[in-house]
């Protein structure tokens, strides 16, 4: 059996679809009009997925459109869409091109879909981005303020840090309103919550940077925030394995949580413990505990279920 796999390359003024495997294509303006052209053109048909990547502010009206029609759609990540095109010698790069490499992407690798809630998922990823931006913009006036020797600049310092703290926390209002109007993302957010050494903060970005959590295998949630170990090994050759790649906000945001976690969680304090007594060092120490903590998470989530002292 064969799936319907169409493959949306997205620009400014237009979007260029090829559809597998009967290999039609179609270019429509990016508007309204070419939304309602592309349900034409599948004719009621059943569809697999809509496949395609995400171009800045560019993607988000076919993105609202398309759930808003129950079709199944598909935000894959432009790099790995990019290495995909390498490993099958497809080095050209044109609209019609990449439309038709999405649809080959989605349907020999089948990504996972978007959830119906995707446009709140959106809300709360861009105040999250503007929260992160406060952080750094908070770090780095705390440093400034070290160096600062004029009493007019000390002055404006302090009023930036105080202007940051209060913007910060209006956002944090503002992720917690949207989350709690859905029912599905309260409950996430109260499981996440229940765990020992998960904060309220760390608990959202969990919600917003790894949505998929809750619907993956230990080994995959673990590798997709970048805490699974990767093994070097060549012939005779054995090398150290380490942590690579993944998503580094949710690798962060664990970081913390782990080292209260190895105080006050009974189970996890357990394993930091004999870790060291193995002579490991703190920090390998610690990175295992975010992954139990990665793991734990998404099994609790799974099962729809909160934390106990049972559940490691």
């Amino acid at each position: 059996m064969h799936q319907d796999t169409i493959g949306a390359d997205i620009s400014k003024d237009h979007i260029d679809l090829h559809r597998l495997p009967g290999g039609e294509r179609l270019r429509i303006p990016n508007d309204r009009k070419g939304f309602v052209a592309i349900l034409k053109w599948i004719g009621g048909l059943p569809i697999d997925r809509i496949v395609y990547e995400p171009t800045g502010a560019y993607h988000k009206a076919f993105e609202r459109f398309m759930i808003a029609q129950g079709l199944p759609i598909s935000k894959v990540n432009p790099r790995l869409v990019r290495r995909f095109a390498e490993a099958t010698g497809r080095l050209a790069k044109t609209d019609r091109v990449d439309a038709e490499l999405l649809a080959r992407y989605g349907l020999l690798l089948d990504p996972r879909l978007l959830r119906k809630n995707t446009h709140v998922l959106n809300d709360l990823k861009e105040l999250h981005v503007a929260r992160l931006a406060l952080l750094k913009d908070r770090t780095a006036a705390k440093n400034r303020a070290k160096n600062l020797t004029q009493l007019l600049l000390k002055r404006q310092n302090d009023v930036r840090l105080r202007q940051i703290d209060t913007q910060m926390r209006q956002i944090d209002e503002a992720i917690m309103r949207l989350i709690n109007v859905d029912d599905g993302l309260k409950a996430r957010f109260a499981i996440l919550v229940s765990i020992p050494g998960i904060s309220t903060v760390t608990a959202f970005t969990l919600i917003i940077e790894m949505p998929e959590l809750g619907e993956l295998d230990e080994k995959a949630a673990a590798s997709l925030c970048g805490l699974a170990p990767m093994s070097r090994q060549s012939g005779r050759w054995t090398g150290r394995a380490f942590i690579a790649g993944g998503r580094a906000i949710v690798r962060q945001a664990l970081y913390m949580p782990a080292l209260v976690a190895a105080r006050f969680n009974p189970d996890l304090k357990a394993t930091y413990n004999a870790l060291i007594g193995t002579g490991k060092p703190p920090k390998v120490a610690i990175t295992a505990i975010m992954r139990k903590l990665i793991v734990l998470a998404n099994a609790l989530l799974r099962d729809n279920r909160k934390w106990n002292q049972k559940a490691t």
